[in-house]
């Protein structure tokens, strides 16, 4: 049963059954849609309801897009030392309340309690860069005398927020992913209208009466709660200017068909390949590409997806796959030794099931695991996967190591440029001419040399290529997509300030 501090009640009501039922956040209140439609909020962890939600309908929508709409002005007209402050507040009251947000996060998410609380330390580091970030939103200076065409001119470039931005997020880290869109668009200015995965979207509710607490201006920020459909028809809406989106491929592909001259910023699906070469530093690369694959059940799309390593040394780099694998314990995410909980549902459970077979009828050798019950999927090694396995090109987002043998880095590189992905990749090898042929020659959004891939704060730029996404987030990153540029031309020529341009004679 979740159990709240005082803090979060306004936030919902108890149900004659004790289960809570969560409001909606809308012009600064807590509403309930006026559908009257119900979502049940199931973990995990063992099927059961630990909350329920509105379904949002389009009346809903429109409202919320309506009042950020016309709540423009109200955060651009703060200054922005005063917005750097109210997060810094918001940190310090999620600090407060830290412990809300860990249990909920493990049982809406099925989150180890370690997981549970790197994102929610996460979550306030990010609160407390705004700092940092805001500078990105200084413009330029330009002295129009370099070119006939602008002399006795001058430029101010600045930076401007867009207006209302679209915050969709997915199941995965549904309170961490939701705070990266939902903090730089208000610090650049913009309103938000922002939808949880229906999976999970109870650590979003409580982060919102955070901010609320924190002096976030009435309109500024709209959650809304429901199904994907009210999504999709949340994006078509003519008062939005942009739309931030991380999930699926093909719902990101949707999206675009659907947002005509919106602006867009899509994180989509990955394929994160780890490529092992034959002078890597075996025992650290086994370590890295274990974490990787399994961190969060799997479910990142900065995972690493398949493992490609060179075929002198793929027998003793299994080894040690198999020595630390076994570190890692899977089950029921409030056991404190636990580090594999649940996947998010069990149709989740039952696709990478899928995956695995196909790979094992094709050829692969199963190692360890390959099977679940409900939602929790044993963590599974797969090795000598062939190339014409799903496995092998699909995103896993499950906690399945996938061993491709390899000859050396070229064919590395080949099998990368035909995936239809390109977020994230890394490579294990001593040679830094290696490591720079594979960095420069992969088409990925981001490289790691010697570690696993990971976003975490976003202190580093992240984004993908090909059918991984459009744009860059990141402290700082973000905020240049979410605002826009605008030039403002001075003519100086009437009070004589600009220099005038001497005539030469033959």
């Amino acid at each position: 049963m979740l159990k709240l501090n005082k803090f979060f009640e306004p936030i919902y009501t108890l149900g004659p059954d004790g289960i809570p039922f969560f409001k909606m956040f809308i012009n600064g209140e807590w509403v309930n849609s006026n559908s009257k439609e119900v979502i049940d909020v199931d973990t995990p962890i063992d099927g059961s309801i630990i909350a329920r939600i509105s379904n949002a309908s389009k009346e809903d929508v429109d409202r919320a897009t309506d009042v950020a709409y016309e709540s423009r002005r109200k955060i651009r007209d703060i200054p922005g030392i005063e917005r750097i402050e109210i997060f810094e507040r918001a940190s310090q009251i999620l600090s407060e309340y830290k412990d809300d947000f860990i249990t909920t996060l493990m049982l809406e998410a099925g989150k180890p309690k370690r997981d549970a609380e790197g994102e929610v330390r996460a979550t306030i580091d990010r609160l407390k860069l705004t700092m940092e970030e805001a500078r990105k939103i200084f413009g330029e200076y330009i002295p129009g005398d370099w070119s006939d065409d602008t002399t006795g001119k001058i430029a101010l470039v600045i930076r401007e927020p867009v207006g209302v931005v679209v915050a969709i997020s997915p199941f995965n880290y549904p309170l961490f992913i939701a705070s990266a869109k939902i903090v730089p668009a208000l610090l650049a200015g913009n309103t938000v209208v922002s939808k949880q995965s229906s999976e999970n979207p109870l650590s979003l509710l409580l982060f919102a009466r955070v901010l609320e607490e924190a002096g976030i201006p009435s309109g500024s920020l709209n959650i809304i709660t429901g199904s994907g459909a009210i999504g999709g028809y949340l994006v078509s809406n003519e008062k939005v200017a942009m739309i931030n989106f991380t999930g699926s491929t093909d719902v990101g592909k949707q999206i675009a068909k659907t947002a005509g001259l919106k602006k867009l910023h899509l994180e989509l699906g990955g394929k994160g390949m780890a490529i092992v070469l034959d002078d890597a530093d075996l025992e650290l690369a086994a370590k890295k590409c274990v974490e990787g694959s399994l961190k969060n059940a799997g479910q990142r799309c900065d995972a690493i997806s398949s493992v490609l390593v060179v075929e002198s040394l793929a027998d003793k780099f299994v080894k040690e796959v198999m020595k630390e694998a076994k570190n890692w314990k899977h089950g029921d995410p409030r056991d404190p030794s636990v580090k594999v909980g649940p996947v998010i549902n069990v149709r989740a459970a039952q696709r990478i099931k899928g995956l695995v077979d196909d790979a094992v009828a094709k050829g692969a050798k199963l190692l360890m695991g390959g099977n679940h019950k409900d939602c929790y999927f044993e963590p599974t090694v797969l090795y000598d996967v062939p190339l014409n396995a799903r496995i092998a090109w699909e995103e896993t987002f499950g906690p399945v190591i996938t061993i491709i043998k390899i000859k050396n880095e070229d064919e590395a590189i080949e099998i990368g440029k035909k995936s239809r992905y390109g977020l994230d990749s890394c490579v294990f090898t001593k040679d830094f001419y290696k490591m720079w042929k594979v960095a420069k020659r992969l088409e990925t959004g981001e490289v790691t040399i010697n570690d696993l891939p990971r976003h975490g704060v976003g202190y580093f730029p992240f984004g993908g290529s090909k059918e991984s996404g459009i744009g860059r987030e990141g402290i700082g990153y973000s905020i240049d997509e979410m605002t826009q540029i605008k030039t403002i031309t001075f003519n100086l020529e009437p009070a004589k300030l600009g220099k005038v341009r001497r005539v030469y004679s033959a």
